[in-house]
């Protein structure tokens, strides 16, 4: 079995972290080069960092954010937003990220995912889906546009093509847990865990640490991601691996 990773995400607008809840009513939470190399000195497995207008704005990642984070870290970096064809995806890795972060472009253009993992490997593409359920389904759907559109594709479809194309992991955010403290979609992560072979990040909900053990014994997850809770200075990572390797837990 893989150690299981604990993930820090920076969720960035006009160069700032922001955080709300239900992805709505963000708030500040600081320079993402500054709380990347806290969370680096924390003990932190990797970073994420979400560029989460990039593409309801339609433009680029910010580059220089990206290369001033990468110079401030020694973990692996994860960036998404905005990258919509495979020269961007060479921009951001340039520019010191270690993996691609693709969510609407995906969807629009699934190819991509193949493109890129041709190009740069499978390890380095990472698909993001933001999923909520769809009560007339009675399943989760598939949301882009940092939250706001509907695709009318069912996450468990979505993610079993992700893999069939070529994505070496899946960024799973539960839009109905997101910012709620309440504790990750258990749900939705295993029934997505279940449906694939490769490493599933589950994002989205986490308040306690109580919450991580949750999702990687139920809920079948290969690393848990969070941001309130880290950066309002709620809990360290070390308290939550301290918490998991105390429960028998395997961690980096």
């Amino acid at each position: 079995m893989l150690a299981k990773r604990i993930i820090p995400c920076l969720d960035v607008k006009d160069g700032r972290v922001v955080k709300g809840v239900n992805f709505v009513n963000l708030r500040d939470a600081g320079d993402p080069v500054e709380l990347a190399a806290l969370y680096d000195r924390e003990g932190a497995d990797e970073v994420v960092f979400l560029d989460i207008s990039a593409s309801v704005e339609g433009r680029a990642t910010m580059i220089e954010v990206v290369r001033q984070t990468a110079g401030e870290i020694a973990i692996p970096f994860t960036v998404g937003g905005g990258i919509s064809e495979v020269d961007d995806m060479k921009r951001i890795l340039r520019a010191g990220a270690d993996k691609i972060g693709i969510n609407t472009a995906a969807v629009r253009n699934p190819q991509l995912i193949s493109d890129g993992a041709r190009k740069f490997g499978s390890q380095c593409i990472v698909v993001a889906v933001d999923a909520k359920f769809n009560d007339a389904w009675g399943e989760w759907e598939v949301y882009t546009h940092g939250g706001r559109t509907p695709s009318g594709l069912k996450a468990l479809d979505w993610v079993r093509e992700a893999e069939r194309l070529g994505a070496g992991e899946i960024l799973l955010t539960s839009m109905d847990a997101d910012g709620t403290k309440d504790g990750f979609d258990i749900r939705l992560t295993r029934a997505v865990s279940e449906s694939i072979g490769i490493p599933v990040i589950a994002s989205g909900g986490a308040g306690r640490k109580e919450h991580f053990y949750d999702v990687f014994t139920e809920g079948k997850a290969d690393a848990g991601l969070a941001a309130t809770i880290f950066h309002y200075k709620e809990m360290t990572i070390q308290e939550v691996k301290d918490d998991l390797k105390g429960k028998g837990v395997e961690i980096r």
